[in-house]
């Protein structure tokens, strides 16, 4: 919780605390500063002509948190979080609850690219498996539960970026929607260039439905089993942000649906699954468990996995996933719905004709 002391030490919360209790500038719950005071700070700086990075920070699937392990867990979530990220910015900026589960905060010393890419390098912990202190991407301990905890950050800053608040809000929100479109658990650093033209709207995902419809018809397109698999991965790239499709057949190969070309060996692939279903953005747990799919995996520089059977009943045709570059996307319910539909509609279509994958 900030103290009087932290806040004032900048003009606007020292004036603004004058005749009001610290708690009145307070979220009750994180203690960081509450949303009004935020924008207010945001539009002081603007008005004062002082220089900052602002961001938003939104956590992954909390909903799954408070929905498995009660809401009193999802408060201890947020409140840790909260300390977290009021501790990495402890001397040059302030952070803030915004609502719900995101936060924004307030970066004074980091303006320029390459520096705001190292702060969100240190806030994420550099990497998974990372020891130094992080805001993201570590188990956080909420009574008897460890949850490991990751968000999706976007960030922007004044005035090189946006000359008001709203302008500057609308760049760091597109900059969040293009993370959470990117499979969440990273930052998106607002690029003009990149990013100036994105319609939030245009970048949110079809219907469920019409995903599994477009899919559907792309099945039925092709008489050939790759046939079917490239026009299933052309009909739901889009949608689903996915670089490719890959799949493997009896001969333990992994090769690209897009490209139709070998990737590299994989025969031990289906010891990552215990079911007909397997994801992970953590590649070196499969490094112990099926050592050549991760050294295929790591050498082509897949960082995260959605891995399914192609089976009906005991009978396996072999294995097709996703599979992103540099990238530690954490896979939804609905594309993990979407993968199984495909795996098995594939494997209907070949038993039923008594072909293979290839």
């Amino acid at each position: 919780m900030y103290t009087r002391e932290e806040l004032s030490i900048y003009p606007f919360f020292k004036q603004n605390l004058e005749g009001r209790r610290i708690s009145d500038v307070l979220d009750g719950l994180t203690g960081l500063v509450s949303r009004p005071f935020m924008i207010g700070f945001v539009k002081d700086l603007i008005d004062s002509g002082t220089p900052f990075s602002f961001g938003i920070l939104d956590l992954d699937n909390f909903k799954y948190v408070n929905d498995n392990y009660g809401h009193s867990v999802g408060d201890g979530v947020l409140k840790t979080v909260g300390d977290h990220l009021a501790s990495f910015l402890k001397d040059y900026g302030i952070a803030g609850r915004f609502g719900g589960d995101e936060f924004v905060f307030i970066n004074l010393r980091d303006l320029d690219y390459s520096a705001k890419k190292k702060f969100c390098l240190d806030m994420y912990g550099n990497n998974t498996y990372s020891s130094s202190f992080s805001v993201l991407r570590r188990t956080i301990k909420v009574e008897e539960f460890e949850l490991f905890v990751t968000g999706t950050t976007g960030m922007a800053s004044f005035p090189e970026d946006a000359k008001d608040y709203d302008s500057l809000f609308a760049t760091i929100d597109k900059a969040l929607y293009r993370g959470k479109t990117k499979g969440r658990n990273c930052y998106i650093i607002y690029v003009p260039e990149k990013h100036a033209n994105i319609e939030i709207r245009k970048l949110q995902k079809s219907s469920l439905y019409e995903i599994f419809r477009n899919m559907s018809i792309a099945f039925d397109s092709s008489p050939t089993v790759l046939g079917k698999m490239k026009a299933i991965i052309h009909a739901i790239a889009q949608d689903l942000h996915l670089t490719d499709m890959y799949y493997i057949a009896q001969d333990g190969m992994m090769r690209s649906v897009l490209k139709d070309t070998v990737i590299g060996p994989a025969q031990d692939a289906g010891k990552a699954l215990s079911d007909d279903l397997f994801a992970t953005n953590l590649l070196e747990n499969l490094n112990e468990t099926c050592p050549i799919f991760f050294d295929t995996l790591h050498k082509n520089e897949l960082e995260t996995i959605l891995i399914a059977d192609v089976r009906v009943g005991p009978k396996s045709f072999g294995y097709i996933l996703f599979a992103e570059p540099r990238s530690l996307r954490i896979w939804q319910d609905s594309e993990m719905s979407i993968m199984f539909s495909i795996a098995r509609m594939l494997a209907g279509f070949m038993i039923g004709r008594h072909v293979e994958m290839i």
